[in-house]
């Protein structure tokens, strides 16, 4: 069973130990720099929600949620809508389900509007990346042709 958490002091280590495997660290930032990011949003008016992906209770992965801005150059759709800036799984905890039904509970929440009303979700992706591509691909997410930074940008109507 799939759940997302707030960061706690009591699970934060273990976040923080959570790690990609070494062929994937060109697709997605750590997490220690995920949450020092989420600090800067938040103190310059931005909306960002960290999470911890659980499988029952093992942590087994992280998500980046933004509103509006993301402190990065952005498609032009970004304003009042929400981004999933960063998902990653746990190199021990890949090919298990966990990153499709992570983002089954990821879109649930996004959809609960937490930080306001948005039409759009939108995810960032390196070309080269056809796991994260068919992944968005099956939750109906299409790429609407903008290109950021070398990533093609992905957007699914909420």
């Amino acid at each position: 069973m799939i759940s997302l958490r707030k960061i706690t002091l009591e699970n934060r280590r273990a976040m923080f130990n959570l790690e990609v495997a070494e062929e994937q660290r060109q697709y997605v930032a750590s997490n220690l720099s995920s949450v020092a990011s989420c600090y800067v949003l938040s103190v310059n008016g931005g909306h960002p929600y960290p999470l911890i992906i659980y499988a029952d209770e093992q942590p087994v992965g992280f998500v980046m949620i933004t509103y509006g801005i993301t402190g990065y150059e952005e498609p032009s759709l970004a304003k009042d809508n929400y981004c999933i800036l960063r998902l990653m799984i746990d190199k021990q905890h890949q090919h298990k389900g966990y990153g499709r039904e992570a983002m089954g509970k990821i879109l649930e929440f996004i959809r609960t509007f937490p930080a306001g009303g948005a039409r759009y979700c939108w995810i960032s992706y390196k070309r080269d990346n056809t796991a994260a591509k068919k992944l968005y691909e099956s939750f109906g997410f299409r790429d609407n042709g903008e290109v950021f930074n070398n990533e093609c940008i992905t957007v699914l109507e909420l």
